[in-house]
């Protein structure tokens, strides 16, 4: 039998005759249809894996008028949550059973975002999930057709709109659990060292730790800013130690607080004895920092999970509502009351 079609793409009438089934029960063993008997399925799935049989996507989506495709926008950064984000969004959509296309822009102009959904369209995309890192990506994707369905991962939800809805972590209520726990310590004197300013994120940190120090009576003027990366971090560490050491720092990400731990030892500081250092994110090396990092754990599975699951009421044409994703509090050692 293999070598009757070895000149051809094997296709689903040859798995069918080589299983001595029928074509319909192919198919459900496809499609993961449960009425099929373990002996069935067994000889069918042998089948396929002797023919190297390829499901024809283009002639299912003929059938079905479904290309099974889901489409992810993003940008080129190689930063932890973006990064992160794309990873979790292609595993979550390969699990519901959707193949993925992705499109990355360097720079997010209503041009470019519109070229990108032209390049999805051209391969029958069904719906969209746009990775926003930065401000701009929200107001670019205003652009885009309100009944092209799309589901943003961002902490701005004004792009919900029409078929538009967005999905994110709660980053107020992150910062907000990070500057509690400082302030339950003892900590009166707190740094922040902010984000990139064209980030939602960060400016959604930086807001919440400002609210929750004036709540406390507490000064929120020591402020300093980064771009996300170590380096930053670490070149705000050095001024604000310079200008006067905290009882405490807060980084708005875990490679920032990084770089404020080495200067922290540069200045001859212990952590936490002469100043406590928390950051935010939850990256796989902070419980190995030294000390390990307290920080805000991001559940990028839930946040990816969130996406396609909207996307997929998108597609049936159900109402949705963007949602918040809250996250959680690690205390680990570089915390602690103040001296």
């Amino acid at each position: 039998m293999a070598d009757a079609v070895a000149a051809r793409p094997p296709a689903m009438h040859d798995v069918a005759r080589l299983a001595r089934v029928s074509h319909q029960t192919v198919s459900r063993v496809l499609n993961g249809h449960p009425h099929v008997s373990p002996d069935t399925r067994a000889r069918v799935e042998e089948a396929i894996a002797t023919l190297g049989y390829r499901r024809n996507a283009a002639a299912r989506s003929l059938v079905t008028r479904r290309s099974g495709i889901i489409g992810i926008l993003t940008d080129r950064s190689k930063l932890y949550g973006p990064t992160s984000s794309l990873l979790a969004v292609e595993v979550a959509a390969r699990e519901a059973g959707y193949y993925v296309s992705l499109a990355s822009v360097a720079d997010p102009t209503a041009a470019a975002m519109s070229a990108a959904v032209e390049h999805f369209r051209d391969q029958s995309v069904e719906a969209i999930v746009q990775i926003a890192p930065a401000r701009q990506w929200v107001t670019a994707a205003r652009s885009i057709p309100a009944d092209v369905p799309m589901v943003t991962m961002s902490a701005d939800y004004q792009v919900a709109r029409g078929r538009h809805a967005a999905v994110a972590l709660d980053n107020r209520a992150g910062a907000r659990l990070m500057t509690e726990h400082l302030i339950g310590l003892g900590h009166r004197r707190i740094a922040f060292v902010a984000g990139a300013d064209s980030s939602p994120e960060a400016v959604a940190r930086l807001k919440s730790w400002r609210d929750v120090m004036a709540a406390a009576g507490l000064p929120a003027d020591r402020v300093y800013h980064g771009d996300w990366s170590p380096e930053s971090g670490h070149a705000a560490g050095r001024q604000l130690f310079a200008d006067g050491v905290p009882s405490a720092v807060f980084a708005a990400n875990d490679q920032m607080a990084l770089g404020v731990l080495a200067a922290a030892a540069e200045a001859g500081l212990s952590v936490p004895g002469d100043v406590s250092v928390a950051g935010f994110d939850d990256v796989p090396d902070a419980a190995f920092f030294t000390p390990t990092l307290t920080t805000i754990r991001q559940d990028f599975d839930a946040l990816a999970h969130g996406c396609v699951g909207l996307l997929e009421r998108l597609l049936r044409g159900e109402p949705v509502r963007s949602i918040r994703i809250l996250p959680e509090l690690m205390i680990r050692q570089s915390t602690a009351p103040p001296r």
